[in-house]
């Protein structure tokens, strides 16, 4: 009876763990995409619901040289400075642009993940407060090579 008793502790404890990290992993995922699709569609209100304020982004370029030069931090309100001139430029990705998420890594309050996006591949680490996961810290590099 004992070893009945412990085996179905086991298994909903193994249940419940793996049902918390696939919300996570999903919440993860969708502050990703919110990610992409803010520079993407130029939309501001998915960028504030992916990004902390205290975002730190910045990458390398490769240049016509081939030479990769670093590029200028990106702070909260430069994203949605960029996002906001996708909108009004009209300066929107092709429609097959690649969106890609990959959830590599989940902890209880932070996360890594690597994005695929038009202009290059991104590495994204977000953390969690109040249950809400959203973007920290993103380190890139582009452009993106076939």
């Amino acid at each position: 009876m004992k070893t009945k008793l412990l085996c179905c502790a086991l298994l909903l404890a193994t249940y419940t763990i793996a049902a918390q990290t696939t919300t996570d992993k999903e919440a993860i995922y969708k502050a990703c995409m919110g990610y992409i699709e803010g520079f993407y569609e130029g939309d501001t209100l998915k960028l504030n619901n992916s990004l902390r304020p205290r975002l730190h982004k910045f990458g390398f370029w490769e240049n016509d040289s081939g030479v990769f030069n670093m590029t200028e931090k990106m702070s909260f309100q430069q994203a949605k400075n960029y996002a906001l001139g996708v909108l009004e430029k009209n300066n929107f990705p092709a429609t097959d642009a690649p969106k890609k998420v990959e959830v590599l890594d989940v902890m209880d309050h932070i996360a890594a993940a690597k994005i695929t996006a038009w202009w290059g591949v991104d590495y994204i680490l977000l953390s969690k407060a109040d249950g809400v996961w959203m973007i920290e810290q993103v380190l890139w590099q582009g452009p993106l090579k076939p």
